[in-house]
């Protein structure tokens, strides 16, 4: 996949982004068209996952852990893709091959996960799952910095925070709505995991891969890529870029962790938590998938707000600038996640939602417009890479650390929900302080 190509200098990423002519919405659209897939696998995995993990048997202590695998992955995987990705020379360009291998093994393992016949087996096609979409991922944010003109990539990436929201949106409605369309004889049928889930992901596979195959087709790539020269090291380069982060991205690495950490706390206890502090169901019981479907409704409304909220955010921006309104999105967030904790009926838990969506939706593109001001634009992919990691630490620590906190909460996992909100608002405060510089 990769060739060496000449060591002619290239003009800087920069120089040529200024050059550009400014793009149409359905330009914007088509380039970011494949990450509202990238979302609805990742939607149905978080949405799903760790009631498919408590319906093979999982523990409340064990989820963390059935987790810890994915996201280690990530880890190893995102600065390899985003050093490789820019140093690729092939017919399809430097970023569009990474989109579709990812998008390939991605829609394989939505098929097999909720077929897992055993708990183990499940946390291994997760780990694929997430390893997958990590390749995808990864380029795909920096497509949209090498094909869009730099005063317009705020907007480019408010369009992409905007289809995220709307993948996620489909992904949690969907158990939900194919429910309705199943008779409660075939659920009963289907086994430990229902079938409205399980249709939910062969429809999931589908839409990841058929939006990545839209953004490869009606897409082409204007960038070259960087020279490859026999001295270069990866381990080195990667090192290197780890230890010269600018100023603004070194502070935004917090904000990201806070941030994430967060939702991860959501993503992986809302539903049980909704389950068992909702609704008094226990795994296993039509109550219980009922509940699981209902924590879906409500991932897909604060997913609908993100949509509505994206749309808005570059009003705001305008009039506070990105710093700003990053900080009171996340505010907005913590607010909800910790409000949760006074709800005691199924239909309030919408409210809280909202604030939720108002904060996914400035995270999936604000940081992302922010650090590509920073950033060495010829190593683009290398340090988004990098900078992904600072959303995978998080996950990291969840899975390590919500165990003992569950422990020490008695097993509460509504409390680990709060938890989470409180780790959002200590990331609105830094947020605050984020340093505003030029790109290198």
């Amino acid at each position: 996949m990769v060739d060496a190509v000449s060591n002619t200098s290239l003009p800087p990423q920069s120089a040529l982004a200024q050059d550009r002519q400014p793009l149409t919405l359905g330009n914007l659209w088509n380039i970011s068209f494949g990450f509202l897939g990238i979302q609805f696998g990742w939607g149905l995995q978080m949405a799903n996952g760790s009631a498919i993990f408590e319906s093979l048997g999982a523990t409340p202590h064990q989820l963390p852990l059935l987790w810890l695998a994915a996201p280690m992955s990530g880890l190893l995987i995102q600065p390899v893709v985003g050093y490789w990705s820019d140093r690729t020379h092939t017919p399809l360009g430097r970023r569009r091959p990474y989109f579709l291998v990812g998008a390939i093994f991605s829609s394989i393992a939505l098929v097999l996960l909720p077929n897992a016949p055993t708990l183990w087996i499940a946390a291994g096609l997760l780990w694929l799952l997430d390893a997958s979409a990590n390749v995808s991922m990864t380029p795909f944010r920096s497509f949209v910095a090498d094909q869009v003109a730099d005063q317009q990539q705020t907007q480019g990436f408010i369009v992409q925070s905007l289809l995220c929201g709307l993948g996620a949106v489909l992904a949690s409605a969907m158990p939900w709505v194919i429910a309705h369309w199943v008779s409660p004889m075939d659920v009963e049928r289907s086994g430990v995991v229902p079938l409205s889930i399980k249709l939910a992901f062969y429809l999931g596979a589908a839409v990841f891969l058929g939006t990545v195959l839209w953004t490869v087709a009606t897409t082409t790539e204007t960038v070259e890529a960087v020279p490859v020269s026999e001295n270069d090291n990866m381990v080195e380069q990667i090192w290197g870029a780890i230890a010269t982060m600018p100023p603004t991205m070194r502070h935004l690495a917090w904000v990201q962790c806070f941030s994430w950490l967060g939702i991860f706390c959501m993503f992986l206890y809302l539903p049980p938590a909704i389950a068992h502090h909702i609704f008094g169901a226990v795994p296993g019981t039509p109550l219980y998938a009922k509940s699981i479907e209902w924590s879906g409704l409500c991932l897909a409304v604060d997913n609908l707000v993100c949509c509505v909220a994206a749309v808005g955010l570059y009003t705001v921006v305008e009039k506070l600038g990105e710093r700003h309104t990053h900080s009171l999105s996340l505010l907005c967030g913590a607010v909800g996640l910790i409000a949760i904790h006074w709800i005691h009926r199924p239909e309030l838990l919408l409210l809280p939602m909202v604030g939720v969506g108002i904060a996914i939706a400035s995270m999936h593109s604000l940081p992302y417009a922010l650090l590509s001001k920073s950033i060495p634009a010829e190593q683009n992919c290398l340090y988004m890479g990098i900078f992904n990691c600072f959303i995978v630490l998080p996950e990291i620590v969840a899975s390590l650390g919500l165990g003992w906190a569950m422990t020490c909460m008695g097993c509460d996992r509504l409390s680990i929900v709060v938890l989470g909100g409180c780790s959002m608002a200590v990331a609105a405060i830094l947020a605050q302080g984020i340093p505003m510089e030029e790109k290198l």
